[in-house]
């Protein structure tokens, strides 16, 4: 991927840079771990499912990415230095999810900020964009300083960083050591009142930033979280359900926010903090359908909430506005879109045969058999997950059509392109149950 970089100082590589891409996302689906332990195992870096699944998903991002922003192509508007900011982004998260050590993973980490801000301040449509860019920055800065702090702690206590070797150690610290190390990731995820950067994010984000935000950045969070609790898993049991029960119940909540919501790209992003709520409670249940099911539903999730942003942008490339009161009455306009406003609709709420399905259905099984009191919570939850979907469908595709548009196009090869290879993988996947659930 770094031999790509050169490439970029050449206006004519648009599209040779995102067929090589592509084609190495390809080469590296071959290079899948059968076996469920570390493998191409280095000094710095290695591989083993979890990281395998995430880095995958990155390069598969990033290639949509590129094609979707052929607005900037079109434009003009240094379409060498956005290919080059995508590129660096690829490898700062390949190198984060590849990482054996913490420290070394807590740099990469951290780096991948960089690119995300350079997307949103660069590319982002509107003057607000530079709020959304110090929303990003402080929130996530300010919340990994004490992860830095509990990191240089277990070397002090251990000698060592490696992510294999503390591994069953279940080193017991204190109860702030504990906060410290898990409080970063649930910004990155983000948990319900630590979530305000993300809809302003993804508001002013042009549309490879909200794919890549959705996509892979908020699936950091959940993979930091799987990898530090091998040496917390001991007060993960004592203090695990106070998460649960701040990730849930703010889940409800922000699935109540998005039945309020008129913008497309603001509703988009509410769901990916409702997702992400069920994430997190799986995930601190310590239990091993929780974690295995939380994988899966970050997977899923990384691919249709990146396609519902695409089809979003397309809407707004057509109206100039992401209202729903303006861009309503789409099935008139653009009716072989409706089609995949309906799939990717349905993935969205878990329907068969998605991989959503899969995730959620495991989560559930773990979340109500660690406690069955949080059965009505997860009832409503899947219950206004639903509700705001069907929304977000029929306010978008039914009703009259705004009267300032007299004509648009139907969509573009490239588009429908696009939309076919967030939706193929997401229903394909599940066929292979072995790899994406049970895989510990």
């Amino acid at each position: 991927m770094i031999f790509l970089i050169p490439l970029c100082i050449f206006p004519n590589c648009w599209w040779l840079i995102c067929s090589l891409l592509f084609a190495a996302s390809f080469v590296y689906f071959f290079f899948f771990p059968y076996f469920f332990c570390w493998a191409n195992l280095g000094s710095f870096f290695g591989c083993d499912l979890i990281s395998y699944g995430l880095i995958l998903l990155s390069l598969w991002i990033c290639v949509l990415m590129i094609l979707a922003s052929e607005s900037i192509l079109r434009s003009g508007y240094f379409p060498g230095f956005f290919v080059f900011v995508v590129i660096f982004l690829t490898i700062m998260l390949y190198c984060t999810f590849s990482s054996v050590g913490l420290l070394s993973f807590y740099i990469f980490f951290e780096s991948s900020l960089i690119p995300t801000l350079f997307l949103i301040l660069g590319w982002g449509y509107q003057p607000e964009r530079v709020q959304a860019g110090i929303y990003l920055l402080f929130y996530t800065l300010l919340a990994s300083l004490p992860l830095l702090v509990g990191i240089l702690f277990v070397y002090n206590s251990f000698g060592s960083l490696c992510l294999y070797l503390l591994c069953g150690n279940g080193f017991l610290g204190s109860a702030l050591f504990y906060v410290c190390m898990v409080f970063a990731f649930l910004v990155k995820m983000p948990m319900f009142m630590v979530h305000l950067w993300l809809p302003k994010a993804h508001v002013e984000a042009p549309v490879s930033g909200s794919m890549i935000l959705a996509g892979v950045l908020l699936k950091l969070g959940g993979y930091g979280l799987l990898r530090v609790f091998p040496v917390l898993f001991k007060f993960g049991f004592c203090f695990g359900f106070v998460w649960v029960a701040l990730s849930l119940v703010g889940g409800l909540f922000v699935s109540l926010f998005c039945m309020r919501q008129t913008d497309l790209k603001s509703l988009i992003a509410y769901s990916s903090v409702a997702h992400m709520s069920m994430v997190i409670g799986g995930i601190m249940t310590l239990s091993y359908w929780g974690v295995c099911s939380s994988f899966a539903l970050m997977v899923a999730h990384g691919l249709c909430s990146s396609g519902l942003f695409c089809l979003s942008n397309i809407s707004y490339e057509r109206f100039g506005s992401r209202s729903l009161l303006i861009s309503s009455g789409l099935i008139n306009l653009m009716p072989s879109m409706t089609m995949w406003w309906f799939l990717l609709s349905a993935c969205n709420m878990a329907a068969p045969p998605s991989l959503n399905l899969l995730g959620e259905i495991g989560l559930l099984t773990s979340l109500v058999s660690w406690s069955w009191c949080l059965m009505l919570v997860l009832i409503l939850l899947s219950f206004f997950s639903a509700a705001y979907t069907l929304y977000l469908y029929s306010y978008s595709q039914h009703g009259s059509v705004y009267s300032g548009l007299y004509s648009c196009s139907l969509g573009y090869v490239r588009e429908f392109l696009l939309l076919f290879l967030h939706w193929l993988p997401l229903n394909l996947v599940i066929l292979s149950v072995d790899v994406t659930v049970f895989w510990v």
